[in-house]
């Protein structure tokens, strides 16, 4: 019998590009507000003795969290064989530690929540920090998929005579894989610190770019600021406006608006959180990382 895949609200995309690519069965799930706000969860198609996949991405996870468990639990009450989770992005992966009396550990606390209602979990590029693999806080098997090789062949299609930049020497590592699979060179800005608040921002060897297109790349755009500071750097050693790709389009606030103001040439994503800037099409590595996960 198919797996039979279940979109949550603002997820049908992914969610049907996911069956496609796995030859999966969409099923119909109902969720909606009470008038109190409570969340309503109906499975409208049968899932007893079915190998459920859940689409989720968790981008403002607050709201999406409680109907996603009651989602995963009603499937495991209704004797579903198996219940999986495919979350594009993956949140509370930044609190992964107590950095000041009192705080709250919420990566292991959302992991713990979580990993009872599921078998598996799929997501891509988690933003780890001290946690080095998914296996560390959630208990249930996993996989991860990684958006470099997308981004890498968007950039070397799209983009004539691009140069990569990373930020600060801390970006190198990611920087030189993109730019290694897109065939392109790469550079690593240079922070000079003569005090607290005096640091000096050079572009090396700037006069071999001047007829490149520079690209910014992140793993995450959150509040933008470092691509925002980038793109000052880059326009005051007179390099062409930056293409700034980012793997995870969270853009708090009106970081979006911002990145515009600072002189972007252009703001481009993957999908793995819906927004006006996806252009990078993650979902078959996604439909690979559950193909994976089954072996």
């Amino acid at each position: 019998m198919k797996p039979i895949i279940f979109s949550l609200p603002g997820n049908d995309e992914t969610a049907n590009k996911i069956a496609d690519k796995l030859s999966a069965e969409i099923g119909s799930l109902q969720i909606r507000r009470f008038p109190d706000l409570e969340s309503y969860v109906r499975y409208e198609t049968a899932v007893e003795g079915r190998k459920v996949f859940l689409v989720c991405t968790l981008d403002r996870p607050d709201d999406k969290f409680l109907p996603l468990l009651f989602a995963a639990a009603a499937a495991r009450d209704l004797g579903a064989a198996e219940v999986g989770l495919v979350a594009p992005y993956l949140a509370y992966m930044r609190q992964d530690r107590r950095f000041q009396s009192g705080e709250a550990v919420t990566s292991k606390y959302f992991a713990n929540t979580l990993s009872p209602w599921i078998d598996w979990l799929v997501t891509i590029d988690p933003h780890l920090h001290r946690v080095t693999s998914l296996s560390e806080i959630y208990s249930v098997r996993s996989a991860v998929a990684h958006a470099a090789p997308a981004v890498s062949a968007w950039i070397k299609e799209t983009i004539p005579n691009p140069v990569l930049v990373g930020p600060d020497s801390e970006s190198e590592q990611w920087v030189s894989a993109v730019a290694k699979n897109a065939g392109a060179p790469f550079m690593v800005l240079k922070k000079t610190r003569r005090g607290d608040r005096d640091v000096e921002v050079s572009v090396p060897d700037v006069e071999n770019w001047r007829n490149h297109t520079p690209v910014l790349v992140d793993d995450i755009i959150s509040t933008a600021r470092t691509m925002i500071e980038t793109i000052g750097n880059l326009t005051t050693a007179g390099l062409a406006p930056p293409v700034c790709v980012g793997v995870h389009a969270v853009f708090a606030d009106d970081a979006y608006s911002e990145l515009q103001r600072a002189g972007a040439g252009r703001i481009v994503t993957t999908n793995t959180i819906t927004h006006e800037s996806n252009d990078i099409d993650v979902a078959p590595l996604l439909a690979e990382g559950v193909q994976y996960v089954f072996g």
